[in-house]
């Protein structure tokens, strides 16, 4: 069975393509325009374990909100259609990522019910060129697409391309933990209702 999935999305601000494998082995091609966020998304990818491919043409000329915001959207709605009735998998994930100084904690449920507690400090100062506050905004549109529960918390950091880079990790293995099929074999939903 391949839990894979082609999404595009076109707007007049953006238009956002996501080819994504499930059952990967961590390979990312990322092209937003934005360099930094490109890092985080291969993060993201990469620990995951699953392949990501993702190409995004944005109106960045006015600012990087819409570009990020989109990716979040356009690779939610990859998931939700590549884990498709979401039989068999874990559904939950964990996890706790050091990266330097920061601290990042993520628990996750592929519930079907999107919901984001983003605790992370919301005047961190930049990363480069990246407003660290548009993080967010992606992992809001993720979850939103997706219908994932996600807790990100940010224990500990001052550097913010740390901090970031430690939350980015840290849902990539939080998910590659949850799509994971269970070790059960029994192919069920991993719900008491029968459907996610």
């Amino acid at each position: 069975m391949s839990r894979h999935s082609r999404i595009v999305r076109t707007t007049k601000e953006t238009t956002i393509e996501v080819i994504l494998e499930l059952d990967g082995m961590g390979r990312v091609e990322v092209e937003t325009g934005i360099g930094f966020f490109d890092h985080m998304l291969e993060q993201l990818g990469r620990h995951s374990g699953t392949d990501l491919q993702l190409r995004a043409r944005g109106d960045l000329r006015v600012d990087q909100h819409h570009t990020v915001e989109d990716c979040g959207l356009t690779l939610g709605a990859a998931l939700a259609e590549a884990l498709g009735d979401k039989r068999g998998i874990k559904r939950f994930g964990h996890a706790l990522v050091p990266h330097d100084e920061a601290l990042a904690e993520v628990a996750l449920d592929l519930s079907g019910r999107p919901f984001l507690r983003y605790q992370v400090p919301p005047k961190m100062p930049s990363a480069g060129e990246f407003p660290p506050h548009l993080a967010h905004e992606f992992w809001k549109g993720f979850s939103t697409a997706s219908g994932t529960t996600l807790h990100v918390l940010l224990r500990e950091g001052k550097d913010p391309h740390h901090c970031l880079e430690a939350i980015f990790k840290a849902v990539g293995r939080a998910l590659g933990d949850a799509i994971t099929l269970g070790e059960r074999g029994s192919g069920e939903v991993p719900s008491t209702k029968g459907v996610l």
